[in-house]
């Protein structure tokens, strides 16, 4: 079989594109690169490098941008975690190092609020560690942390997603009762910004190693991210990362990801927050408008926490209705739009559709609107 090269890459591949008002996830594709990412990409996949040394100069380059005391650009928050964990575990040592996920040392528990589990704790457990509990799922104490760091403890782990959830104790503490016990603390920051203040803040705060996905708001490559934090802590993570013999030798982030990271860092660092905010505010509202006028449709411009719901500052249109009364899910109306003419991704919170104007380009929230207001007003009532 052959297919013509005039064509469109996804369509010779037979794929559909989509209008995406869900938000920056990876089942996605992230974000869309800018052309000064791609050129940037484009120009460094034309030399040679020595990838040690870009690493560590990229990273010190991040670091001035930022203002923090380390960083290292990888190939993913995912691989940020597991880097992270790895440079606790092992401290300076290459046999420690080359011995993970088998080999950890005296240093082999860490820590995580009960109510911060999650499926990307996997990324943590990757080292091999004791993954150690503390709190309760709704609830939790500073004796329960303070009991549960002993000797053994190579770190903190705290999923900033979920610190609205179960009582869990603000990241300030948790940070002042680890340190007072010479424990370092991990902060998985992947979809905290906007805003951009975030990618020192908490840094500012005490925390020693954060990270942060390059390819969702920082539009990115989708294969990168971002650790910040202690300048020896990055060492660490460096010493455990690719192309040295450790557990993230095959997380690779090539050089061509590293230039196009750091030039859509460049970017964000200088796009104007205010009218990129006030866009999405005006897109949020659109839809809600538009969708109001569907009979028994509630349509709201909100402001969401918890998990899921990330970055947290940024407005969605909840969309609900009686689903017995309407015949018609909001699962069966995600459904219909994404498999509709144009694809439309949304998302669910609970019994509503929710939709993100983060990624949806200027005009794409009529068409959102447009095709949501079709199925609603055809669904039988």
């Amino acid at each position: 079989m052959t297919t013509p090269t005039n064509l469109d890459f996804y369509d010779r591949l037979g794929l559909r594109k989509l209008i995406n008002a869900h938000g920056t996830l990876t089942r996605l594709g992230g974000s869309l690169m800018a052309p000064p990412v791609l050129a940037a990409m484009a120009a460094a996949a034309r030399h040679w490098v020595d990838l040690p040394e870009l690493l560590a100069k990229s990273g010190d380059y991040v670091a001035e941008l930022l203002g923090v005391e380390g960083a290292l650009i990888t190939s993913g928050a995912a691989a940020g975690l597991v880097l992270a964990t790895a440079a606790c575990v092992t401290g300076d040592d290459p046999a420690l190092a080359q011995g993970l996920p088998h080999s950890l040392g005296e240093r082999y528990q860490v820590v995580i609020p009960k109510s911060h589990r999650n499926g990307y704790d996997q990324a943590v457990r990757q080292v091999g560690i004791e993954l150690v509990e503390f709190g309760y799922i709704k609830e939790s104490w500073p004796w329960q942390l303070e009991a549960a760091l002993n000797e053994h403890t190579a770190a903190v782990v705290y999923f900033l997603e979920f610190a609205e959830v179960g009582g869990s104790l603000p990241l300030e503490q948790v940070i002042a009762l680890a340190h007072r016990r010479g424990v370092p603390v991990i902060v998985d920051a992947s979809a905290e910004i906007p805003p951009r203040r975030n990618l020192r803040a908490f840094c500012d705060q005490g925390a020693d190693l954060v990270i942060f996905s390059g390819g969702k708001d920082m539009a990115g490559p989708q294969s990168s991210g971002l650790i910040v934090g202690r300048h020896e802590l990055i060492a660490r993570c460096r010493l455990n990362g690719n192309p040295h013999y450790s557990i993230g030798r095959a997380m690779k982030v090539g050089k061509e990801e590293i230039a196009g990271l750091i030039a859509a860092l460049e970017a964000y660092l200088q796009v104007d927050e205010a009218a990129e905010m006030a866009r999405w505010e005006a897109q949020a509202q659109y839809m809600a408008a538009a969708l109001s006028q569907a009979p028994g449709v509630c349509a709201e411009r909100v402001l969401l926490t918890g998990p899921g719901i990330r970055p947290i500052t940024v407005p969605r249109t909840t969309v609900s209705w009686d689903a017995a009364a309407r015949k018609l899910t909001p699962g069966e109306a995600a459904q219909q739009l994404l498999t509709g003419d144009p694809a439309i991704a949304v998302g669910q919170a609970g019994t509503a559709l929710l939709l993100n104007p983060q990624t949806l380009a200027a005009g794409e929230e009529e068409v959102v609107a447009r095709r949501l207001l079709e199925i609603l007003t055809q669904a039988p009532r």
